[in-house]
């Protein structure tokens, strides 16, 4: 396993680049939380493992409520940092799909 400061290689399939997730959890009492991998699967596996971070590991159960694609490691981590910083209403207004809200919160 791969901690998670770091790095990994670059992998290509058919020399296309492996895309970035970003995604959100819920954790054990409703709590949000945020993060980035190459392989959703994968990362929801460990976290429910406790092996995917001190966070989710005291927190559970997790499960995956959202996630989105990016194109690099760069997007993802810039757009994690954004939704890090909203409020738990306006994450639980990307979640559910209400751009009406999304854009009020």
């Amino acid at each position: 396993m791969v901690s998670e400061g770091a790095k990994r290689p670059s992998r290509t399939i058919r020399n296309e680049p492996m895309p970035w997730f970003i995604y959100i959890l819920e954790c054990g009492h409703g709590e949000l939380y945020t993060g980035t991998t190459t392989n959703l699967a994968r990362r929801l596996e460990e976290h429910q493992a406790k092996k995917g971070g001190r966070y989710t590991a005291t927190h559970q159960p997790v499960r995956m409520l959202y996630h989105e694609e990016c194109v690099t490691r760069g997007e993802a981590l810039r757009r994690e940092l954004q939704l890090q910083g909203w409020t738990r209403r306006k994450k639980l207004a990307l979640i559910a799909g209400d751009q009406i809200l999304l854009k009020a919160s």
